[in-house]
């Protein structure tokens, strides 16, 4: 389930979600080493990612666990892991990874910072992300590996765009074909996904990532969106898109 676009224009350039995929493609391969070594990935992940166990002290700290071939990650008391619910917003485990969320931000993140404004655009991105990552640590808390990525800030914003853009129409790519979808249905497909593949780890003694992806801090994160939304939205420049959306050619997508 791939976006391609949407129906809704920008009334300004989105300078922040411009600015925040540059600073993660930036980290990617300057800090990261675009994941050629898998040595360098491993390290930036383990050092800068967050890890539960760290946060929470559940784990003492010289405890490791493998993170790649040759490499293991090991709990420690670094000051700086407490920046890590940060840091980790910034580093992707892979291309897959980042290009992924790299084209979900695109696609719904420019609308909601074009019906903000910047600055509190910016602040909801980041107090979704922290949300997001609370959710994964109250879910996994004694975990010793490290999580990266910004799907858990993205996700905020998806659930922003729920709430201010329900019936804009989305063109989804479903192998072999693109399909007009309104964005609830969208939306709601995706969170019921993440519901779905994390619902086993609750069942388990000692739950783990599903499929090596946080989903919880997807799921939190995209709450935290629905709910804090009208908190940060600026209504003229919604009420702008409205207007906009109203005189608009039906056929328009970006």
């Amino acid at each position: 389930m791939i976006p391609v676009g949407d129906e809704l224009p920008t009334l300004r350039t989105p300078i922040v979600t411009i600015g925040l995929l540059v600073a993660m493609w930036m980290v990617w391969l300057f800090v990261e080493g675009a994941g050629l070594n898998e040595l360098r990935l491993a390290a930036a992940v383990c050092n800068w990612g967050m890890v539960p166990a760290e946060l929470t002290h559940r784990l003492p700290v010289g405890f490791s666990v493998p993170i790649t071939e040759g490499a293991a990650c090991a709990i420690d008391d670094w000051p700086s892991n407490y920046l890590t619910p940060i840091t980790s917003m910034f580093l992707h485990g892979s291309f897959g990874h980042i290009i992924g969320n790299s084209l979900y931000f695109w696609i719904f993140g420019n609308n909601i910072e074009d019906s903000m404004g910047r600055q509190r655009f910016l602040a909801f991105y980041l107090v979704c992300g922290l949300a997001a990552a609370a959710a994964h640590v109250f879910v996994d808390s004694a975990s010793p590996f490290p999580t990266v990525g910004a799907s858990g800030a993205i996700s905020g914003v998806l659930g922003g765009y729920l709430v201010l853009y329900p019936r804009t129409r989305v063109a989804m790519f479903f192998f072999p074909f693109v399909w007009r979808l309104p964005a609830w249905l969208v939306l709601v497909m995706w969170f019921g996904i993440q519901v779905i593949t994390g619902l086993p780890s609750l069942m388990q003694v000692r739950p783990e990532v599903s499929g090596g992806v946080a989903v919880w801090a997807h799921v939190g994160g995209f709450l935290a969106g629905v709910v804090l939304v009208r908190f940060f939205v600026n209504p003229s420049l919604v009420e702008a898109h409205r207007r906009m959306m109203a005189t608009a050619h039906t056929g328009y997508f970006r």
